[in-house]
C-alpha cells in the first residue's frame, strides 16, 4: 500500500531543494530529485521495493506539476498577444509539457534509485501504527 505521507513529504522536500537548486541549474535540480526521492523511501521503509516505489512517485510527481505550471503560465502568457499569438503559446505550451513528460520520467528515476536506497537503509518501518507508547 503507497504511504502518501511519505511521496507527498518526498515531493515538497524536492520542490523547495529545486527552487534552491536554481542557484546551480542541473545539479541543483539532480540532487534535490535525489534527496526527495531519498526522503520518500526512507519515510515509506519497508526494504528496496517499497522505497523505490514511493520515491518513483515522489519524483514523478515534482517534475509533472513544474511541468503543468510551466505549459499553463506559457498559454496564458500567449493570450495577451491576441489569437495568432494564443495559437503560438499554445502549441509552445503543449511542447513544453511534453518536455516536461519526458523530464519527469528522468527525475522519477533518479529519485527512485535514491528511494530504493532510504527504503533499504529503513527496512523496518511500514504503514503500521501505534501500538502504545513508544511502539509500533
Amino acid at each position: 500500500m503507497t504511504n502518501w505521507r511519505a511521496v507527498i513529504v518526498g515531493f515538497l522536500v524536492t520542490t523547495v531543494l529545486g527552487l534552491f537548486g536554481l542557484v546551480l541549474p542541473g545539479i541543483g535540480q539532480l540532487a534535490a530529485g535525489l534527496i526527495g526521492g531519498f526522503v520518500a523511501g526512507y519515510m515509506a521503509g519497508g526494504g528496496f521495493g517499497r522505497g523505490f516505489w514511493h520515491g518513483l512517485l515522489a519524483g514523478s510527481l515534482g517534475g509533472i506539476v513544474a511541468g503543468v505550471l510551466i505549459a499553463l503560465v506559457v498559454g496564458l502568457a500567449g493570450w495577451t498577444l491576441g489569437p495568432i499569438g494564443g495559437a503560438v503559446s499554445g502549441a509552445a505550451g503543449l511542447g513544453i509539457l511534453a518536455v516536461a513528460v519526458v523530464v519527469s520520467l528522468v527525475m522519477a528515476l533518479e529519485s527512485a534509485i535514491a528511494g530504493a536506497v532510504g527504503g533499504v537503509l529503513n527496512p523496518d518501518r511500514s504503514d503500521r501504527r501505534r501500538s502504545g507508547p513508544g511502539t509500533y
